[in-house]
């Protein structure tokens, strides 16, 4: 079977932790960019990939690199890709995104619409057509130019892969199923570890926890754009990456997954967040405020995304707020806590400096991920949570 080059975007400063979702997935990854990963695959693997990934946006097939300066060697170098392989006749063909960086092409606006000509041109010639109705499956693509280099990629997922079609509620500052769901892979909490968010929200962190728990593929319960290409993925690829999906799930699990969130009407929508994700009975929402925060047990996980304020008037709020987050998670016994927060001052009013801390954007907004590590549970202890 042919093989593809397959583009995966993601957040900068968390290459790593989608290059090993790939290679769990049994995928060669052949480069590694600030933002991307590139791997091998052939067309079972745009299904797998857009069903089982949860830390990137799409999954986008890559279809030509090339050096362009002028927007003559764009047209020209556009229009020598063989299209005809990929699109149909009746395909809806159309530069969606184009970014440049450092490079001498920078209207976005311009590239879009001398690509569109060129790949027209070909589609033509190839054809044998004067027009194109375009009323067939859709055919997006994404070019990227840095430093003069030039992409090309088709995007095989569509609507953003963060949609995982369960939050339709949310709370003023979300943190996106797929950045969630790579923070939570950079510590080292497992499925029989407590976890506990004291600034819960709309309940991403929790849902994406308890999906990996119970080992839910997060593409399950979505369509992706892809699955009307018949010329290129045929339907048997798609059943197959679904019916993988649903054997692996595990229904018997029962993670201690708490999430707490001074605003009722937010846990409300928490619980419903959960119960359209298929993990509302494995979550305990309580309206509670951080001061609240508490628990009788040892090494638990506490991960969140408190207010940074965003608003200026809810600035003057922030030293009370991460000073009764530092005072409570230090009277926790053993715990770990991790942090995501654009709050500059967060290690001086938690009360201590973090182990580790990690820069991530966030969308364009720098923040940064505090990690505090707490002691490993005894080994004895492991293993007798492992045998359960």
């Amino acid at each position: 079977m042919e093989k593809f080059e397959l583009i995966v975007p993601c957040h900068f400063g968390l290459e790593a932790v989608m290059k090993k979702e790939i290679t769990n997935l049994g995928y060669e990854v052949s480069r590694v960019e600030d933002g991307r990963v590139t791997f091998l695959g052939d067309a079972g693997a745009v299904c797998r990939t857009n069903v089982f990934l949860r830390t990137t946006e799409r999954v986008l097939l890559k279809v030509g690199e090339f050096r362009a300066e002028t927007f003559e060697e764009l047209f020209q170098a556009t229009r020598a890709i063989p299209w005809e392989k990929y699109f149909p006749k009746d395909a809806k063909f159309w530069v969606a995104k184009a970014s440049s960086i450092k490079s001498r092409l920078f209207s976005p606006s311009d590239i879009q619409s001398i690509m569109k000509k060129a790949m027209a041109e070909r589609m033509k010639k190839a054809y044998g057509l004067s027009w194109f109705p375009e009323d067939g499956a859709a055919y997006p693509l994404r070019v990227f130019l840095y430093k003069d280099m030039v992409t090309v990629a088709i995007d095989t997922s569509g609507e953003s892969l963060h949609k995982r079609g369960y939050r339709t509620l949310t709370s003023k500052a979300p943190i996106t199923e797929t950045l969630a769901a790579a923070l939570l892979m950079l510590t080292p909490w497992k499925k029989d570890r407590i976890l506990v968010d004291p600034f819960c929200g709309s309940g991403t962190f929790l849902i994406e926890a308890a999906m990996m728990a119970a080992n839910m593929a997060p593409g399950m319960n979505r369509e992706f754009l892809a699955e009307e290409w018949r010329n290129l993925i045929p339907r048997k690829y798609w059943y197959a990456a679904m019916d993988e999906a649903n054997a692996l799930v595990d229904h018997t699990v029962q993670p201690d997954l708490q999430g707490y969130d001074i605003d009722g009407d937010i846990i409300r929508a928490a619980r419903a967040n959960a119960r359209a994700a298929g993990v509302g009975d494995m979550i305990h929402f309580q309206q509670r405020p951080v001061s609240g925060l508490s628990h009788p047990k040892k090494y638990g996980f506490l991960i969140t995304n408190p207010p940074y304020g965003e608003r200026l008037e809810d600035k003057k709020n922030l030293p009370e707020l991460y000073r009764t987050l530092g005072e409570r998670f230090a009277a926790l016994d053993s715990w770990s806590a991790y942090v995501i927060t654009a709050y500059e001052d967060m290690e001086k009013h938690f009360g201590r400096k973090a182990d580790k801390n990690r820069k991530i954007y966030n969308g364009m907004m720098k923040t940064y991920f505090y990690q505090f590590q707490g002691p490993k549970p005894p080994a004895r202890e492991r293993r007798e949570k492992g045998n359960e």
